[in-house]
């Protein structure tokens, strides 16, 4: 029997722990990027038949396969890589992720490149359909930073709160 999510809490400790390969730096970077895009989406900028949601948020790429990079000497680093899977196709706008986007800018500036995927159910669904590898294996291969059928909910108590 699972306990209602509404009564639990979001803890930013839950994010880094499925890092827990990354040195303590990286674990806060990918908790607060992935806590920006929960607080930041905006399913208001675009007019959809149903509530946006996000339904995933995986981190792929290096940071995932535990083999990322970082040459103080050269300034020469890994990008996170991440891919948001929403619930409508129109939630992959630009619109819904332009304060998101920016947020993650002004906060993590040079210290590291962030990238952004988004995908919809439909997109997922359509990939295994036609066993599109690039798409499956790299969400298979990623890290499952938040799905929205298993994580506690970010407290809301104002519309404009700080991520």
């Amino acid at each position: 029997m699972n306990t209602p999510k509404a009564n639990d809490v979001y803890a930013r400790e839950v994010v880094m722990a499925r890092v827990g390969h990354l040195i303590r730096r990286k674990q806060q970077e990918v908790e607060r990027v992935t806590r920006i895009l929960r607080a930041c989406f905006d399913p208001d900028a675009v007019q959809a038949p149903e509530p946006g949601v996000i339904r995933r948020i995986v981190l792929i790429g290096p940071y995932a396969r535990k083999n990322w990079y970082e040459d103080d000497d050269t300034i020469n680093f890994s990008d996170y890589e991440f891919w948001i899977i929403v619930n409508h196709p129109l939630f992959k706008e630009a619109e819904c992720w332009t304060r998101a986007r920016d947020v993650i800018d002004r906060e993590l500036g040079n210290r590291c490149a962030v990238g952004l995927e988004f995908y919809s159910r439909t997109d997922i669904r359509i990939a295994k359909a036609e066993r599109d590898t690039f798409i499956l294996d790299r969400i298979e291969a990623g890290i499952t930073l938040y799905r929205e059928s298993r994580d506690a909910p970010l407290p809301r108590d104002r519309k404009d709160a700080r991520p």
